[in-house]
């Protein structure tokens, strides 16, 4: 018996209805993997909407927390509600295989039981940087960052091999581990650091123990915090805001610990006048190693090493020249305006992009928003007048690169949206005027060709 062939919408349509179970999983998973890969969650709470309606379900709502999630899926009377706490931290390499998963569920080009099969192996998917290579990564991040805080030949081999020591202490994949970590490292660090100053010419020993603590530092989560709270999120960002916080002060917590063993005055807690001993170009040999070490430590993808050197290059230059503009205080705003357009753009890029978060976090660790936290916390332990001085003015720099943050994203999708229009518009010729009308083409050409001759005749 013959069968009736499937027209294409009706065959799409097959293709898109998917199981509400499922799919409501689907959505839960992507969000869950999006919270791990460090996005903001009123941007996960617009993706997954737009990801719902690809797949032809308008009833759905969510609520994103930065350790939990909602989707509720149907009406009134059939609406159903799933939850997923968030306990990890997705590394590059699976953060952008889940910007590749989330891209082809906006387009609704992934079924859903295939989606949740993809979500958990990237979840599972082992580091593609040997273990060696990651540490190594670690030291030369390290090492380049140290040429940008505390220039000298000195002060970077030492932190060298602090990289290495906290590199190889971040491999552990123990909860116990990661929870006690941050207090740990800053106690080593600032122990080796405090016995070997008065050996060694490291300069400003403060300065050289951020190198080694960067990857713990709350920047960006004090940043996305702030962006948060300006986007309406008050719960996730207050959220944020108080672990960050947290996190600043246990790291200082390992350094007043250190101090008081080793014996050091409160003077030595007091930030020091950088002495620049090398180069200025140095600094840009420390940005090329920081890329580097990022590269390696973090398993970026192999498209992402020169997009990150370039946005650092941008963010680090243009900090530098807000600092000789309007002060250094709010010199990261004019860092994170700059370098928010370049990032969401490569993040656009049809081949060879990267996802945002892989070019956003070491361009903020530049920024450096939770190192001058850092000094203010720990000094504020021993000088209270200087301690507030120095977290209003962490404070403000935080605010100064959320700020940055915002205004630079709302100004690329502004003009991305212009240029989207610009690069659509089109009028299409009338039927009457198509083709098969040449006479009547021609007598349109015709009649302007005698006005125009009227025009141009000379009067009596």
């Amino acid at each position: 018996m013959p069968t009736t062939p499937t027209t294409p919408d009706a065959a799409d349509a097959e293709s898109r209805a998917e199981d509400p179970a499922v799919l409501r999983t689907f959505l839960l998973g992507l969000a869950e993997g999006m919270t791990a890969s460090a996005e903001s969650t009123d941007r996960i709470r617009i993706e997954i909407i737009d990801i719902a309606h690809a797949y032809g379900l308008e009833e759905v709502d969510v609520v994103v927390l930065p350790t939990i999630t909602f989707v509720r899926t149907g009406g009134d009377d059939s609406s159903r509600v799933a939850l997923k706490t968030v306990q990890t931290t997705f590394r590059f390499d699976q953060i952008a295989a889940m910007s590749r998963l989330v891209r082809e569920a906006r387009e609704a080009r992934v079924t859903a039981v295939d989606g949740i099969r993809r979500l958990n192996e990237i979840g599972a998917m082992p580091p593609s940087r040997h273990w060696f290579m990651r540490t190594l990564g670690h030291a030369v991040l390290t090492m380049g960052l140290v040429l940008l805080l505390a220039p000298s030949w000195q002060a970077a081999l030492l932190g060298f091999g602090l990289g290495a020591i906290i590199g190889v202490a971040k491999l552990s994949r123990s909860g116990t581990l990661s929870l006690v970590l941050p207090v740990v490292a800053s106690f080593v660090c600032a122990l080796i650091v405090f016995l070997l100053a008065p050996i060694v010419q490291v300069g400003d020993p403060l300065r050289v123990l951020i190198a080694p603590l960067a990857t713990f530092l709350p920047g960006a989560l004090l940043t996305t915090g702030v962006r948060e709270l300006a986007a309406g999120q008050m719960v996730a960002g207050t959220s944020r805001l108080g672990s960050g916080i947290v996190q600043l002060a246990l790291l200082a917590f390992g350094i007043l610990a250190a101090g008081t063993i080793v014996g050091i005055g409160d003077d030595e807690y007091v930030p020091r006048e950088v002495q620049q001993t090398l180069p200025w170009w140095v600094a840009g040999i420390g940005l090329v190693l920081y890329g580097l070490g990022v590269y390696l430590h973090f398993a970026a993808p192999g498209t992402a090493f020169w997009w990150v050197v370039l946005a650092l290059v941008v963010a680090y230059g243009a900090q530098q020249l807000g600092a000789l503009l309007v002060g250094p205080t709010v010199s990261g705003f004019v860092g994170a305006l700059a370098v928010t357009p370049l990032v969401l753009w490569i993040e656009d890029l049809r081949r060879g992009g990267v996802p945002s978060q892989i070019v956003f976090l070491p361009a903020f660790w530049v920024l450096v928003p939770g190192a001058a936290g850092l000094i203010g916390v720990t000094e504020g332990a021993v000088a209270e007048s200087a301690g507030i001085d120095d977290v209003s003015a962490a404070f403000a720099t935080v605010m100064s690169i959320a700020l940055g943050v915002l205004i630079g994203s709302a100004l690329y999708r502004f003009a991305r949206r212009s240029a989207s229009g610009i690069a659509e518009f089109h009028v299409d010729l009338p039927t009457v005027l198509g083709p098969s009308d040449e006479p009547m083409l021609s007598r349109i050409a015709d009649a302007a060709s005698q006005r125009g001759s009227r025009r141009r005749r000379p009067g009596p």
